[in-house]
């Protein structure tokens, strides 16, 4: 497994190493001990899995403190474009956010910290799409911030997704107030 760090920082990719053959492939999806070897010390305590259809985008969701949730991420069938953006205010890089493509061939994973936004859009039908997660669902710590934002200017590569009824008001990220220090 290679953890491999990101332009922002405590924002990590995860390349598993697969193990292929005639009969199929075999992968470590979760190692406790390469986490700690790259400074992730988290405690995981609920698993989430969604499936969607091409176009869906879900984001950009977080959870304030208390009950803030670093997110392991990957997809388990087709694709998805994955986006972080930092909410941490002491972060030299507030504001800013990174993307990547997780796919049912590369089985990467994104580690995505508390103090983060984090959201997706699908590339393919069916989707479906697992996450780690450190912290439990909280309705009353829920927030989100606009997908198409225009002060983030995110790349989805999508112009006209699908979207929840709640994704399509979220708040937009200058009358955001973060709550992550």
């Amino acid at each position: 497994m290679e953890i491999v760090e990101t332009q922002i920082p405590d924002l990590y990719i995860v390349k598993p190493t697969v193990f292929k053959d005639s009969r199929g492939y075999f992968f470590e999806s979760y190692n406790k001990e390469a986490f700690l070897r790259s400074g992730i010390d988290q405690n995981f305590v609920q698993d989430n899995e969604s499936k969607s259809a091409k176009g869906v985008l879900r984001g950009l969701h977080f959870q304030k403190p208390p009950f803030a949730q670093g997110k392991l991420v990957r997809v388990i069938k087709g694709a998805v474009r994955d986006v972080a953006v930092d909410l941490r205010l002491s972060s030299p890089t507030y504001g800013k956010w990174a993307s990547i493509d997780l796919t049912e061939d590369n089985k990467w994973m994104y580690w995505v910290p508390p103090g983060f936004a984090h959201g997706f859009v699908t590339l393919e039908d069916d989707t479906v799409f697992f996450y780690k997660c450190t912290n439990v669902y909280n309705k009353a710590s829920e927030g989100a911030i606009r997908w198409n934002d225009p002060d983030l200017n995110i790349d989805w590569g999508i112009d006209s997704p699908l979207l929840s009824d709640k994704d399509k008001i979220a708040p937009l990220f200058a009358d955001f107030k973060s709550p992550f220090k």
